[in-house]
């Protein structure tokens, strides 16, 4: 008999571990959590940290109200052949897996199952996740917003028509990878210019963690921010003319494009 708020978490990965203990930290019971996980180890450290029951992929279904498939996309379709028989009518089956549309999760599924398509990111395990959450065929408002309130533990969501989340897997799937990218060169210039690595680890990190806090807290367009930085002349202006010659800001749109090729070539696949 599956319970009314039960929540079945498929696969105790980063990504499954990282919502399991939002949800954890966001005050839900552990009681109202399943999670399925088969390496023995790692189901007795589940258990002693989050007070958690782990059971196997079918037990879970059955139980829960909504089953999130946090599995690699080629385990995908051998987890909903474990889970399609034993699904009460009416569950709500959230997918984080990327690159399978509802479409095909629909199909594996008993007829009507309402699934969400989820894309997450990385920055969720430290609550500052980005979320695109995609409604299947036979979804309504009060799916939408319970997958929206489980991923709202660990960041913030928006809700997207599915034929955008290949360009949201560019962009914020993909993101943080930038951004690594460009700090890794920063601090390596640092070093260059004759800095201990730690001091230039120190300066880039909390640069850009004030940069983003000014882009979120003031809500300006990001050329205002730029251009109070930019004195006429000045040191700043010099170097962003580097950049702009050898076009970095069209190395980054072509970037996300192929990003966004190799999403939807993985979708097909």
């Amino acid at each position: 008999m599956a319970h009314e708020g039960l929540v079945a978490i498929l696969g105790a990965g980063v990504m499954g571990e990282t919502l399991l203990s939002g949800l954890v930290r966001a005050g839900r019971d552990p009681a109202t959590l399943v999670v399925s996980e088969r390496r023995p180890e790692r189901v007795a450290e589940l258990t002693e940290k989050y007070g958690v029951r782990v059971v196997d992929n079918a037990e879970a279904a059955a139980a829960a109200r909504t089953v999130v498939l946090v599995v690699k996309p080629q385990d995908m379709t051998a987890a909903l052949a474990e889970i399609r028989d034993h699904l009460t009518p009416g569950t709500l089956v959230v997918s984080l897996a990327a690159g399978i549309t509802t479409a095909s999760i629909e199909a594996a599924l008993p007829e009507g199952t309402p699934v969400v398509r989820v894309m997450p990111n990385t920055p969720a395990l430290v609550d500052e996740g980005m979320a695109a959450v995609s409604p299947g065929a036979h979804c309504d408002d009060d799916h939408l917003e319970a997958a929206e309130e489980l991923l709202r533990s660990c960041g913030r969501v928006l809700r997207l028509p599915e034929h955008h989340l290949d360009a949201v897997t560019a962009i914020s799937g993909s993101g943080p990878a930038y951004i690594f990218y460009v700090v890794e060169a920063m601090i390596e210039a640092g070093v260059l210019l004759g800095l201990p690595r730690s001091t230039s680890t120190e300066l880039v990190v909390q640069t850009l963690f004030g940069a983003a806090t000014m882009l979120r807290e003031t809500g300006e367009h990001p050329t205002v921010l730029r251009e109070q930085v930019s004195s006429p002349g000045g040191t700043t202006m010099s170097a962003l003319r580097q950049l702009d010659d050898h076009k970095v800001r069209a190395a980054f749109i072509t970037a996300m494009e192929s990003a966004r090729d190799r999403s939807r070539e993985l979708a097909g696949s």
